[in-house]
């Protein structure tokens, strides 16, 4: 059964599916992403296309990691459990923040961030979404 949080924000059904479908697979992300520059060892990071991540110094690495972490658990668990569900929007803004920041260290670097900016617009309009458009109720 689903949780009385998933169907009853504010506003249309289809846009608070929507919203939700965003927030599941931004978690997914970052849950995959945070794992590996929270956990992972900078030599393997390297060979997975993350060469950057050797030169950053490796607590900023894990920082880095555990914040993306935080955010996929907040995306998801205060809303679906309806305990501080306007975490989420300030989970989503966080994420937003962590992509946006990353676009100017890996355009110095000439790497691609195209990934970036869509990851950061997606939870952009997420953080929107449930700031302003389909709030929880509390």
């Amino acid at each position: 059964m689903l949780s009385p949080a998933i169907v009853q924000a504010s506003g249309n059904a289809v846009g608070n599916w929507t919203l939700w479908a965003a927030q599941a697979l931004l978690a997914l992300f970052f849950l995959a992403a945070g794992y590996g520059h929270a956990f992972r060892s900078v030599a393997d990071l390297a060979k997975m296309r993350a060469a950057w991540a050797a030169d950053v110094p490796l607590a900023m690495l894990r920082f880095i990691g555990a914040a993306e972490l935080a955010g996929a658990v907040g995306l998801v668990v205060p809303a679906a459990t309806r305990v501080l569900p306007q975490l989420t929007w300030m989970a989503a803004a966080g994420l937003a923040l962590i992509m946006l920041l990353a676009i100017p260290f890996h355009l110095r670097r000439k790497e691609p961030v195209t990934l970036h900016v869509v990851v950061a617009l997606i939870a952009g309009l997420v953080a929107w979404g449930r700031l302003a458009l389909m709030p929880f109720a509390s």
